[in-house]
């Protein structure tokens, strides 16, 4: 199961295991279980702490439950752990091995003085670049409290059991039997939506924070390069974002990054944090914007109103809210959104083995897409507005060799509709003459672009009429003080290269603009 140069990283992880932990399996006849017994007698042997122990008393077949010996600490995986979920695996045999979480002290106590019984499943694919953010979270949440309980589930392994509960979607989680959240989340998210008191506190918190000279707001490339060039000049740099990484957490492969010539977008979200991290930045993360309030006269304070009631206030600010993926806009399609309607078919691909899907957007995205799709459904329609496909060359002639996939263009998606549980097909307009069609499916995957997240800036700066930031060279907005980086700008080509040169001019001209303040105003409140 593991090849030379993994088992050698394994070997050297599994020596900070402190206390002996078993693998207790629970094995079927089948070719998976096979797999599982030989990666964990695999396992086994790296560490002398590490016993394998077969019981078959679990339902699901194949699983196995990492359990410290002698305690109730332990964490179940059904199915084998591989691809992006290898790094929960080691990070679980650690922990409940007693390796000690990286999670900031105060989390830690909180997850620990979580009062009540949780018994939380996770169900993930292989290829969803989400999934061990939910996974690692929930995993550690059951190694620090005795009264929480995970097991994450490879829906591609269990078919039966995602389609009677109904799981479109993954992350897909479940607490207590009742659904308790669907796509990405990190521990805090998990945490403030257990315990109902955390985002009082988090909201008092900010709110008693003085000024900062720059305000970040956004964690993706274009936020992170603005907060690493302000802090290096030695100026109070605050950075205020929903999630840190941005679009990049949702990007699979990036082979265009300029001297790296392969990395996966959650990897390179997370050294962007941990690039930050050495800077004298304070990082507010999970903070949603909901209003901006520019300085009432030049050199003053702005203010940032957050989602939880707290403000903060800046003498600079710089946007960098990124873009999410466009919808379609029409009826059934927030009804079915995660049951049926998805927008990451690397994510949730997998749960729609041997169905009929539609791919929306004959752009690069949306044929990459159906390319990707069409080695695991059973037919991809893909739906393009126009008159013909907008993806590269290369691409559309890979597209064209696939004997299940259908092209369908000069087409308007008008409804999708379903049965009340989950959607059952789509119906379009031909442009051309008129008529209405309808394609039975299971699966609608959205690949139309994006929107930027600019909807709490329409009253308060310059925007265009696509709800784009409008800057200028330096990245300065309508109003004075407050600059802009990244895909919410005007800015013509959505990149994460450029993004991180937009957010690094941003915060240069952030700084040129207060050392050119007069003092009366810069010193003024």
């Amino acid at each position: 199961m593991l090849d030379a140069n993994l088992t050698q990283q394994l070997k050297g992880y599994l020596a900070n295991i402190r206390e002996p932990i078993e693998l207790v399996a629970s094995l079927g006849d089948d070719a998976k279980s096979r797999e599982l017994e030989e990666l964990l007698n695999e396992i086994a042997a790296l560490s002398d702490k590490v016993s394998v122990v077969r019981t078959d008393d679990d339902s699901r077949k194949p699983s196995f439950l990492i359990h410290r010996t002698g305690t109730d600490i332990g964490v179940r995986f059904a199915g084998l752990p591989m691809g992006h979920e290898f790094t929960s695996l080691v990070l679980a045999l650690l922990q409940v091995g007693g390796h000690p979480s990286k999670a900031a002290q105060e989390l830690i106590e909180q997850v620990k003085n979580l009062d009540g019984d949780y018994v939380f499943e996770t169900y993930f694919s292989l290829t969803c670049q989400n999934c061990p953010d939910v996974v690692q979270a929930l995993n550690l949440m059951a190694v620090l409290n005795p009264r929480i309980r995970h097991t994450s589930i490879d829906g591609g392994l269990f078919p039966a059991e995602v389609e009677e509960r109904k799981v479109m979607a993954v992350p897909t989680v479940f607490l207590n039997g009742e659904p308790f959240a669907s796509g990405r989340m990190e521990l805090e998210q998990i945490v403030a939506k257990i315990d109902s008191g955390a985002e009082k506190r988090t909201a008092a918190k900010i709110a008693g924070k003085n000024p900062f000279e720059v305000l970040v707001v956004g964690g993706g490339p274009a936020g992170a390069a603005a907060a690493i060039y302000s802090a290096r000049k030695g100026i109070r740099t605050g950075i205020a974002a929903e999630r840190f990484g941005g679009q990049v957490l949702d990007t699979m492969s990036i082979e265009n990054f300029i001297s790296v010539s392969h990395t996966e977008g959650p990897k390179l979200a997370a050294h962007l944090e941990q690039h930050v991290k050495e800077y004298d930045v304070d990082i507010m993360n999970h903070q949603r914007a909901a209003k901006l309030v520019p300085a009432r006269h030049e050199g003053g304070l702005h203010e940032v109103v957050l989602e939880n009631g707290a403000s903060l206030k800046a003498r600079t600010v710089i946007l960098s809210t990124g873009a999410r993926w466009r919808t379609m806009g029409v009826p059934g399609e927030e009804e079915y959104r995660n049951k049926g309607v998805t927008y990451c078919p690397h994510c949730d691909g997998p749960l729609f083995k041997g169905k009929r899907v539609a791919v929306i957007g004959g752009g690069n995205s949306g044929v990459e897409a159906a390319i990707d799709l069409a080695g695991l459904v059973a037919h991809v329609t893909l739906i393009e507005y126009d008159s013909q496909l907008r993806a590269d060359a290369v691409l559309q002639r890979k597209l064209g060799s696939l004997p299940n996939v259908k092209v369908i263009t000069s087409a308007l998606t008008t409804q999708v509709d379903g049965d009340g549980e989950k959607l059952t097909s789509l119906t379009y307009k031909d442009r051309n003459h008129g008529t209405v069609h309808q394609v039975e499916l299971e699966g609608i995957f959205v690949q139309i672009g994006l929107v930027p997240n600019t909807e709490w800036l329409k009253d308060a700066i310059a925007l265009s009429n696509r709800g784009e930031i409008e800057i200028d060279a330096r990245g300065e907005t309508s109003q004075p003080g407050i600059f802009a980086a990244g895909d919410c700008t005007t800015v013509p080509y959505k990149q994460i290269v450029i993004a991180m040169g937009a957010g690094s001019t941003a915060a240069l001209s952030a700084f040129d603009y207060m050392i050119r303040l007069p003092d009366e105003l810069s010193e003024a409140a």
